[in-house]
């Protein structure tokens, strides 16, 4: 089963929680390396984002998404 991970974030002022499993943290905080930007940045514009999809959800597409990119090379 896998393992939930949360981390705290601050998005638009307001402080937050996520829990994703590490392999999605992995890929998000490689995202992030990948554009220069802080895992918070990548975070703040997924957010922005999203529209009416969960956070978490959208965290996970992204990250999906990113990974599909780089499997194709």
């Amino acid at each position: 089963m896998p393992r939930l991970r949360k981390r705290s974030i601050l998005l638009s002022g307001h402080a937050t929680s996520v829990a994703l499993e590490t392999e999605f943290w992995t890929e998000l905080e490689e995202m992030a390396a990948e554009q220069g930007v802080s895992l918070a940045a990548l975070m703040a514009e997924i957010d922005e984002t999203r529209a009416d999809t969960p956070l978490a959800s959208a965290c996970r597409l992204a990250a999906l998404a990113h990974a599909k990119t780089a499997a194709r090379g």
